[in-house]
């Protein structure tokens, strides 16, 4: 079986096994699902430290974590809106698209950003320099084809290049992969990938390769440094559990805060919750870059809104990032 195939028999038997796992969790429960790279460190911050743990004590309640990992933003949105899972993470777009389809709903809502972080297009083919290059014979490896954060990334700007009739035009050539398995299919040098739209960490590890050179970053599509990925969860999680809710919003909060000011053992943290064979040193570089930064509050949101509602991807149109958050996000900045 292809890497492509393997990826896909994963994320089937992943949704396959979460089907069986009954409807989301009552107070002082709840089930996470997250995503794989180091776009995910404020979670496993929260996860090695017990963090929604401690604060839910703190609010006097014991709080059952129940941690999973899930490959692309289909397989996520799927597992929430059956009840399988409480709390979902993926790319803005996704969310965005979730949310515009279950209003009136099932009311699903963004809880916080995980941090921004630039996403980088890669390439195996020397004469591939941008976007324009692309050809039929390309495949681009993404974690969720046509719907994900880096698919819908890669749409505005070919809507920017091609002109809005054709910001489809690469999705016939997208192949939904798990990052690590695209990352070592660009890195082999083969036709099966020749290009991915990955995220850190492996976008800086396959840049180490000299068959490997970018073509573009999401913070190019976006005008400047952007929310990478985020939480989300239904209105009735929302509001039936509002001490579990606030002791993982705190959890969150207070794990941005302990990643700024503790890169080194973030890193750390990394390594140890993800059981990630990359060397520390290259993990740290990552966490310390200064186009990355992890933080809670929102930013550049509002550009995805915007921009799909003109694509007609989403049919309702906000007035505000707010509008896709819940109200505990409002007490702090964002955009």
């Amino acid at each position: 079986m292809s890497r492509v195939g393997k990826g896909l028999a994963v994320i089937a038997a992943v949704v396959g096994a979460l089907g069986f796992a009954g409807s989301a969790a009552a107070e002082g429960r709840i089930s996470i699902a997250q995503q794989f790279g180091i776009g995910y460190l404020i979670l496993d911050v929260v996860r090695d430290q017990q963090l929604i743990e401690k604060h839910g004590k703190a609010a006097g309640l014991d709080i059952q974590v129940d941690w999973n990992s899930i490959s692309g933003a289909t397989a996520m949105n799927e597992a929430l809106l059956a009840g399988s899972l409480d709390v979902v993470s993926a790319g803005v777009p996704p969310m965005l698209t979730v949310w515009d389809r279950t209003r009136g709903r099932q009311n699903v809502k963004a809880i916080a950003a995980l941090g921004a972080m630039p996403n980088f297009l890669l390439s195996n083919r020397a004469e591939v320099r941008s976007i324009k290059d692309l050809t039929d014979q390309d495949r681009i490896a993404v974690p969720a084809a046509g719907v994900g954060f880096q698919s819908r990334t890669l749409q505005i700007e070919t809507a920017k290049v091609f002109g809005d009739a054709q910001f489809k035009k690469f999705d016939a050539i997208s192949v939904s992969l798990p990052h690590p398995d695209a990352s070592a299919a660009l890195m082999a040098g083969g036709a099966e990938i020749t290009t991915h739209f990955s995220s850190p960490p492996f976008q800086y590890q396959a840049l180490e390769n000299p068959r490997v050179h970018r073509i573009l970053s999401s913070y190019d599509v976006l005008g400047g440094p952007g929310t990478f990925n985020v939480l989300y969860t239904t209105e009735k999680f929302h509001d039936e559990n509002p001490k579990t809710y606030r002791a993982f919003y705190g959890a969150l909060v207070e794990a941005a805060a302990f990643i700024r000011a503790n890169k080194a053992a973030a890193a750390e943290a990394y390594i140890r919750v993800e059981h990630s064979k990359l060397p520390l040193a290259l993990v740290q570089r990552i966490v310390e870059d200064p186009e990355i930064e992890f933080t809670v509050e929102p930013q550049r949101t509002f550009v995805y809104a915007q921009k799909l509602h003109e694509l007609g991807v989403l049919k309702h149109q906000a007035a505000a990032w707010q509008d896709y958050f819940f109200p505990e996000a409002h007490e702090r900045p964002g955009s």
